[in-house]
């Protein structure tokens, strides 16, 4: 017997047309918002397979902006993402691009650009249901599903990073539901850490792991 979730039965909660074109778009750029935070200049979308094929009838468009914007696929506010961008000042651009036959057919590269110049990319798919996966962040090839709260982690690769980690989630009552380690290309001496979690990461974690030695950034989702 196949069990169903009521989100399998009933889908996300959202802004509509679609789960896979508008929710999981949305879902993809909030998770761009959540590296690069509010303080962006422009931004850049490179639409694939589908996403580039029917983005403006599906509303993807309007959807991958909102995100960016830091509004989730349920906010009314979606709707109206391109005059809000204008009226904070932030530009923004949509380019058909193929990413490579390996991609997801809804799937999109973003480039975010701050005020300072810095930028933030990232590729990510719509997997359907307004599921999503991000496959790329600033160089490193990883995989974060957004399903359990997940805490990012750009380390130096100094020893007992890994203990370090565990012990600290381990104190305030974590359990480990999956972790996975990723270099930046052509680097050793900078890596990522990615680590999903049972609940809510507390403030006390953050801080901890924020302090301990050869962290470099803490992102939580």
């Amino acid at each position: 017997m196949v069990d169903y979730s009521m989100f399998d039965i009933l889908g996300p909660v959202m802004i509509g047309p679609s789960s896979s074109h508008t929710a999981g778009a949305a879902r993809i750029g909030k998770m761009a918002h959540k590296f690069a935070g509010d303080d962006i200049k422009n931004v850049a979308f490179y639409l694939h397979g589908s996403f580039a094929k029917t983005y403006r009838g599906h509303g993807t468009d309007k959807a991958l902006l909102a995100g960016v914007l830091g509004f989730g696929e349920s906010d009314d506010r979606l709707r109206e993402a391109f005059e809000i961008a204008a009226q904070r000042g932030v530009t923004y651009s949509f380019e058909e691009k193929d990413l490579g036959d390996l991609m997801h057919p809804n799937s999109v590269k973003i480039v975010v650009t701050r005020a300072d110049g810095s930028e933030v990319v990232l590729i990510g798919s719509s997997i359907g249901g307004g599921n999503i996966s991000i496959e790329h962040l600033n160089g490193i090839d990883l995989t974060i599903s957004g399903e359990h709260p997940t805490i990012i982690i750009r380390h130096n690769t100094s020893k007992g990073i890994i203990s370090g980690m565990t012990n600290i989630l381990m104190a305030c009552n974590l359990d480990i539901l999956y972790m996975s380690f990723h270099k930046k290309k052509n680097r050793d001496d900078e890596g990522v850490m990615v680590v999903e979690v049972s609940d809510v990461v507390c403030e006390d974690a953050v801080r901890a792991i924020r302090s301990f030695p050869g962290i470099v950034d803490v992102y939580l989702i």
